[in-house]
């Protein structure tokens, strides 16, 4: 018998792509989606009226709590022993999650799995397998030198591991995307909830890390398919989209890794940090002026 699964989705405007994606995990058997709606202003949740009601679950938000918040409103909500947290631009068949389900129950000590997000188009998308960001690592990423790996793969590692070639099998990996997360609530009980102090983006390398120092390891499946409409749901409002991006990467600094590095060099990341952010939201600006 199969365990007892619910999806977590957290919405936030995201239109039609939330139907597509309750869709797509409603043909999984034995599975209940509880949908967090954070102040969605939108179509979205009036698009969900088609669905069963006795396995769909609608919390909604007045404001946008965050969705590190939502995902544990969606926790709370749950009695199921597995939970999958699936973006709402995403979709997943009922073989693939069945996959995931699978892998993560073949070992005591896998505490996370996630599957190969694929874009539209059907290559692969970077955070789907990636390592943590250090801060050499972060450097190189941001400044480009990651094209360099082909040559010296030792020394310009790439935090995405997609351009390496597909595993035939499942593969430990540091950390996996947000968008498709499986996990237990036993694990959860071990590890502790999401962290709300991140608002958007970098939650999920915060629990990636918090798994691994819990002893549990976090494991890649290339042969469970996730198709993840990819920023779909931040396009509306990239400046502070990208201000949290960064805001969370600097308290995912500040939290694991002050320790580890002398303080000039944690200043230096930090201003590294911001310099980005800062010229990212120049060019994103003057794009819209000039659009």
């Amino acid at each position: 018998m199969n365990p007892s699964c619910d999806v977590i989705i957290v919405n936030y405007n995201a239109g039609g792509l939330l139907k597509e994606a309750v869709a797509s995990v409603l043909k999984s058997s034995n599975t209940r989606i509880i949908v967090v709606d954070n102040g969605s202003s939108d179509e979205s949740l009036s698009l969900l009226d088609i669905f069963p009601s006795e396995r769909l679950n609608i919390i909604k938000n007045t404001e946008n709590k965050g969705f590190s918040a939502a995902c544990n409103q969606g926790i709370a909500a749950s009695s199921a022993s597995h939970l999958l947290f699936l973006n709402p631009d995403a979709t997943i068949q009922s073989a693939d999650l069945q996959r995931l389900i699978e892998v993560l129950d073949s070992e005591q000590d896998i505490g996370m799995v996630g599957g190969l997000l694929l874009n539209d188009d059907g290559t692969e998308q970077g955070g789907g397998r990636r390592a943590m960001p250090t801060p050499w690592r972060l450097f190189v990423r941001a400044s480009g030198l990651h094209h360099l790996g082909k040559w010296w793969p030792a020394v310009f590692f790439d935090l995405h591991l997609n351009k390496q070639p597909l595993p035939n099998k499942p593969l430990d990996v540091e950390a996996i995307s947000g968008a498709c997360m499986l996990t237990t609530k036993e694990a959860i009980e071990k590890v502790g909830l999401w962290d709300e102090d991140y608002f958007l983006h970098v939650e999920d390398l915060d629990w990636c890390q918090r798994f691994r120092l819990a002893s549990y390891r976090i494991v890649f499946v290339p042969d469970a398919i996730i198709i993840h409409h990819k920023g779909s749901c931040s396009q509306r409002r990239p400046v502070w989209v990208e201000w949290h991006k960064h805001r969370g990467m600097l308290r995912f600094y500040r939290k694991f890794l002050s320790k580890n590095y002398p303080g000039p060099l944690m200043w230096l990341v930090s201003l590294g940090i911001w310099f980005r952010f800062t010229l990212l939201a120049s060019v994103i600006t003057v794009k819209r002026i000039l659009a």
